[in-house]
C-alpha cells in the first residue's frame, strides 16, 4: 500500500455520519461554498445511481461527492466523468499495486477482475457563476449487491475486499481519490480532454471487441472502436461507425 497522499490544496473535506445522498447534499450546500469540497457519507439513506436507480448504501462502502464550480459549456463539463474514472483507477492501483486488475467501462464504471467495483454519477445545477457540479462516486469497498440484483447481461458487482482481500476505510480511500482526481482535474483544465481520452482508452474494457449499447428500446451491436473527442462511444457496425452519446453497455 502506498503512503498517505497529500490532500489537495484549497479543497475542503466534510465527513458525514449519515446523509440522504452525497450528490443531493453537495448541491444543497453549493450556494454557501467558496471553493471545491469533498463530501463523504459514511451511510446514505437515499443513494442513487444513473437513471435515478436506487444505490444500496451499507456502512463500510464508499459514497462521496466532489462539488466544483465549472465554467465550461455543459458538454465539456460532462467530460469530467472520464477524469473521475481515471482518478478512481489511480486510487485503486495505489492501494492494491494491481494495475492489470482494473479496467474502465464506458461511460462511467470501473471494473475489477471484470466485475463492477465503482460507479460515477455527475449532476449539475446552474449556479451564481457557471454550474455547480456534483461528481458522485460509489465504491464497493467491502460488499457488493448480489448478482441477482442486476439485469441480465449487466456486469456483476464485486467488492474490493472480496476480490483482493484488502480492507480499506472510506476515509483512507477518499485520501487517495481526492489526490488522484486533483491531478486529472489540472490536466483537464490546462490541456483539455485529449490526454484524458488517450489515457482512458489505454485502460478501456472491451476495446476492439463486440459489445451491445442500449438506448431506450433500441439495442445496437458492434465493435467498440474508440471514444471520440466529445466522449461519445464509437461503435463500428456493418453500416459503418456510429457515435453514441449515452447508452447502457453490455458485454
Amino acid at each position: 500500500m502506498s503512503a498517505k497522499p497529500v490532500w489537495p490544496l484549497a479543497v475542503a473535506r466534510h465527513v458525514l455520519q449519515t446523509v440522504d445522498s452525497t450528490n443531493a447534499h453537495a448541491l444543497r450546500m453549493a450556494p454557501s461554498m467558496t471553493g471545491p469540497a469533498w463530501f463523504l457519507g459514511l451511510e446514505q439513506t437515499a443513494g442513487r445511481g444513473r437513471r435515478a436507480r436506487a444505490w444500496a448504501s451499507p456502512r463500510g462502502n464508499f459514497y462521496a461527492t466532489l462539488l466544483l464550480q465549472a465554467m465550461e459549456p455543459p458538454e465539456q463539463i460532462a467530460l469530467r466523468s472520464f477524469a473521475a474514472a481515471l482518478a478512481l483507477r489511480d486510487a485503486f492501483v495505489a492501494l492494491t499495486g494491481l494495475p492489470n486488475a482494473f479496467a474502465l467501462k464506458w461511460p462511467n464504471d470501473v471494473l475489477l477482475n471484470g466485475g463492477k467495483v465503482a460507479g460515477i454519477l455527475l449532476e449539475s445545477s446552474k449556479g451564481a457563476r457557471g454550474y455547480d457540479l456534483a461528481i458522485g462516486v460509489g465504491v464497493n469497498l467491502i460488499g457488493a449487491p448480489p448478482a441477482s440484483m442486476v439485469e441480465p447481461g449487466a456486469v456483476v458487482p464485486v467488492s474490493l475486499l472480496g476480490e483482493t482481500g484488502l480492507r480499506v476505510t472510506p476515509e483512507a480511500f477518499l485520501d487517495q481519490l481526492a489526490a488522484a482526481y486533483d491531478r486529472w482535474e489540472q490536466v483537464f483544465v490546462t490541456q483539455g480532454f485529449a490526454l484524458l481520452r488517450q489515457e482512458w482508452l489505454a485502460h478501456a474494457a472491451k476495446l476492439g471487441e463486440v459489445i451491445k449499447a442500449r438506448t431506450g428500446a433500441e439495442t445496437r451491436e458492434g465493435v467498440f472502436e474508440t471514444i471520440d473527442p466529445a466522449g461519445n462511444l464509437i461503435l463500428r457496425m456493418s453500416s459503418g461507425p456510429v457515435a453514441i452519446p449515452a447508452a447502457e453497455v453490455f458485454f
